[in-house]
């Protein structure tokens, strides 16, 4: 327990950077060097293929198109303030101060902890990226790209940073010990809560839920799948901060999470269905990894077998209530899957790192917490990220409504996306 709350206490001050006398160690700089191109490569090409085939061939390019822009709109953003208000000196617990504006003070020589200060500003960039990509599964195939370019900029910094700093820039969530090793509050249940925002506020697609709208290239989604499988391993092995047993143990976990959650969607679709279907057992994996990323760094790989066929079977049954019982076209299903996810995950943590449960724990719960407490803490980090991410979304999108359209026409959505916004034509290709 003494070694986990120490843990726990060095990851909530990776806020600034490390003391000058702190010595560089070269096996956990290649580790997270390698972390980082793993983490974009989810993004890069791996979301942006696994999205591109679940929409219809009309709307590829644009999906595609969205997923580039905010990888480049992202990093930029970051440099500028983004990454300064996660993670600069933590004073009022709600957002960093401005000290690393620019990125400054990361010189080649400054640490932050054993590893680059440059190098773990640019792992968080990798995050920042991929959380405000996963949203666009939530508008697809109807969002103007002007209106994606400019919200995905505002929610970012209103959105992402702030809730960012709470968790691991030393911020108040952070300091009542919420355990989210790899972003179940601040990735999953952020874009999630987005997406499903995006999705009431925009209206469903022109013939949903009445026409079908199949994904148009299941082959380009299981290729998507598989990079961001892999590409997971530095998502949530990369939040170690270093190449050791906790990387090796959450690498574990989150590999027994995604297989249970891919069988557990798999035969959910046999039972009700009869027939298992590809889209599903790819959907299961997703669902798997998004719940054990906040408990990856906490529980055992029997508490990531529980973890991941929950998954599947939660995930599975909220799709079903999104999309057929509450009628809310989320295009890709970003809520019932990561949002779901996310908050299962993020509450499980507190049930499956204590060590009272043997095979199932992890590195145990802090000094002087249980089960019940911690589980307090969890479903607090829940609801506050949840709310916040909800309002502001809201608000965000009724404000870029102001200065553009934020969904093409009718006649613009029948023409395809790719056409109306880009002039060119992915299928065609």
């Amino acid at each position: 327990m003494l070694k986990f709350a120490l843990w726990a206490c060095a990851l909530m001050s990776i806020s600034g950077v490390a003391r000058a006398e702190d010595a560089l160690n070269g096996g956990n700089t290649a580790w997270i060097l390698t972390s980082t191109a793993l983490v974009l490569f989810m993004t890069l090409p791996g979301l942006a293929l696994f999205y591109g085939g679940l929409v219809r061939s009309k709307n590829i390019l644009s999906v595609l198109m969205q997923c580039f822009a905010i990888a480049c709109i992202a990093s930029i953003l970051w440099l500028l303030v983004g990454y300064t208000m996660a993670f600069g000196e933590a004073s009022n617990g709600l957002v960093g101060a401005f000290d690393h504006v620019f990125f400054a003070g990361l010189t080649e020589q400054a640490l932050n902890g054993d590893i680059p200060a440059s190098l773990f500003a640019l792992f968080q960039m990798t995050f920042a990226i991929i959380t405000p990509a996963l949203i666009i599964g939530g508008f697809a195939e109807r969002m103007r790209f002007s209106a994606v370019v400019i919200f995905s900029s505002l929610w970012l910094l209103a959105v992402y940073a702030p809730v960012t700093h709470w968790v691991w820039g030393g911020g108040w969530l952070g300091e009542m010990g919420l355990l989210d090793f790899a972003g179940g509050t601040v990735v999953h249940i952020t874009a999630g809560v987005a997406a499903l925002v995006a999705a009431l506020v925009l209206g469903p697609r022109k013939g949903f839920p009445t026409q079908p709208m199949p994904p148009h290239n299941l082959t380009m989604t299981v290729c998507g799948a598989g990079m961001l499988w892999v590409g997971w391993f530095g998502f949530n092995g990369g939040s170690a901060l270093a190449a050791n047993g906790d990387a090796a143990m959450a690498m574990t976990v989150t590999h027994i999470s995604a297989a249970a959650g891919s069988l557990a969607w798999m035969a959910m679709e046999w039972i009700k269905y009869g027939k298992p279907s590809v889209l599903g057992i790819v959907t299961g994996m997703v669902a798997g990894l998004g719940t054990i990323t906040p408990a990856s760094g906490f529980v055992g790989p029997m508490g990531a077998l529980v973890i991941g066929l929950s998954a599947g079977v939660v995930c599975y049954y909220a799709t079903q209530l999104i999309k057929r019982k509450l009628k809310i076209d989320d295009s890709l299903d970003v809520f019932p899957v990561h949002g779901v996810g996310g908050i299962l995950g993020t509450l499980l943590a507190a049930v499956f790192a204590s060590a009272e449960l043997g095979i199932f724990s992890g590195q145990g719960l802090a000094e002087g917490m249980t089960i019940g407490s911690q589980f307090v803490v969890q479903a607090t980090g829940v609801v506050a990220t949840f709310v916040y991410t909800a309002v502001v979304t809201w608000i965000l999108l009724k404000l870029v409504s102001v200065f553009v359209d934020l969904r093409v026409t009718a006649d613009e959505e029948t023409q395809g996306l790719d056409l109306v916004l880009h002039d060119e034509r992915g299928y065609d290709l």
